[in-house]
């Protein structure tokens, strides 16, 4: 599993101001990370705002990744849902060549239960022909995947490790202090990135790396010294990347760094002028 340590990035989707998909931004952004020293590339994951495209636009861009990247950077495409049996049949459905390895959400809105985020994901594992990561975001979902829930999905041999994106350090350790060797434990949180690392943590799946990719490649794989000082760079700006919503401050950065357009989709809408002025204040 190698191949997923150090920086994921959670790519955008770069849109037109009619809402077309940008697929010249696109690759403009795939080439700036690669170069800039991403590990591996995440696709339709929340920032590529995949719960507004249609299931033939995902495709598309997934194609599209897969053309742009022509091969240079493993590939994680987001495939995640509340309903479990249309979920598996997606799965079915999806041409897997050039993936390596799915990001799957924890059912949201349903809120189940620990027993039954277990079912879900064994069943997905089941069906999935390529390995599974895990998603936590509590803060999307409403509801938490447990360290004790973790660890027993860690026994399945086709889920291979978790992003972790609940802010609790407390929970990382207690997954850190047990899981098996070959599991990955990735950060969800860019800013906690170094210290996910110092208590065993392989890495991030970034949203602020789709700009600043050689910042996160010292903070993945730097000394810890220089991977602190490295995050300590982006502590005014990455606040500014949540207040109205990922990825509308993200999608604004990326104008001002010249990669692409800040044209989101409802029901998100362009960054307020307030927050346009800040991020170009404290932008790198």
């Amino acid at each position: 599993m190698l191949k997923f340590h150090g920086t994921g990035i959670a790519l955008i989707t770069p849109f037109h101001e009619d809402g077309a998909i940008d697929f010249d931004g696109l690759k403009k952004v795939v080439d700036h990370v690669t170069k800039g020293g991403a590990d591996y590339l995440v696709v339709q994951g929340t920032t590529g705002e995949t719960a507004t495209l249609s299931k033939e636009e995902k495709k598309e861009v997934l194609k599209a990744v897969l053309e742009f990247n022509a091969g240079r950077l493993p590939i994680v495409y987001g495939l995640g849902g509340n309903n479990t049996q249309g979920l598996i049949d997606e799965i079915q459905a999806t041409d897997f060549k050039g993936i390596d390895a799915i990001l799957s959400v924890s059912p949201y809105y349903n809120k189940p239960s620990q027993a039954g985020i277990i079912a879900h994901y064994h069943a997905l594992a089941d069906a999935c022909p390529v390995p599974v990561i895990l998603y936590n975001v509590p803060g999307r979902t409403m509801s938490n995947i447990s360290y004790q829930t973790t660890l027993e999905l860690s026994k399945h041999p086709n889920i291979i490790g978790i992003k972790e994106a609940s802010g609790d350090l407390s929970q990382c350790m207690r997954i850190a202090a047990k899981m098996p060797e070959d599991f990955l434990l990735i950060s969800g949180d860019d800013i906690l990135t170094p210290s996910m690392r110092v208590i065993g943590g392989h890495g991030v799946i970034s949203v602020l790396a789709n700009a600043y990719p050689e910042i996160f490649r010292d903070i993945c794989h730097a000394d810890l010294e220089t991977s602190k000082k490295a995050a300590f760079k982006l502590l005014d700006i990455n606040p500014m990347m949540y207040e109205e919503s990922n990825p509308v401050g993200l999608k604004f950065l990326m104008k001002e760094l010249g990669l692409c357009g800040d044209a989101v989709r409802l029901p998100l809408v362009k960054a307020s002028e307030s927050l346009k002025e800040r991020i170009k204040a404290h932008k790198i």
